[in-house]
């Protein structure tokens, strides 16, 4: 049982930010310094946070706890509300990945924790997938 109402609960929701959100603010500026050129608002399944056109390429950065990284580990300390919701996300993001994999697109996922914590780990694996390093 959620604690909250229904509508309070919309009212906060609406209030979480799904765009230029700091970690991909903070990975774009890295991509920037590094003479990367990609897009954002790109109308493709998922809506991917940023996009690499020509080596077609979209990168998500998903945050820790809406796409559920210790999501297996924690889902006892959700309440049902919450544990449905994540598992909700983390189904359409392996749909999303399919998908944009059948259109011809690779998809790279990097969670919020690693961005932050290690960016040019993110950045590296970039630059491997369009071929600037090995």
């Amino acid at each position: 049982m959620d604690r909250i109402t229904t509508k309070k609960r919309e009212e906060l929701m609406s209030r979480v930010k799904n765009k230029n959100t700091d970690i991909e603010l903070l990975l774009k500026r890295k991509l920037r310094g590094l003479g990367i050129k990609y897009r954002t608002n790109y109308n493709l399944p998922g809506k991917p946070d940023i996009i690499l056109q020509k080596e077609k390429i979209a990168i998500f950065c998903d945050g820790d706890f809406w796409h559920g990284k210790n999501f297996k580990y924690e889902k006892d300390k959700y309440n049902l509300f919450w544990k449905e919701k994540i598992q909700t996300n983390i189904k359409r993001d392996k749909i999303v990945d399919k998908t944009l994999k059948a259109f011809g697109w690779k998809t790279l996922r990097f969670w919020g924790t690693d961005i932050r914590g290690d960016t040019q780990f993110c950045t590296d694996k970039i630059l491997e997938e369009i071929g600037r390093i090995d």
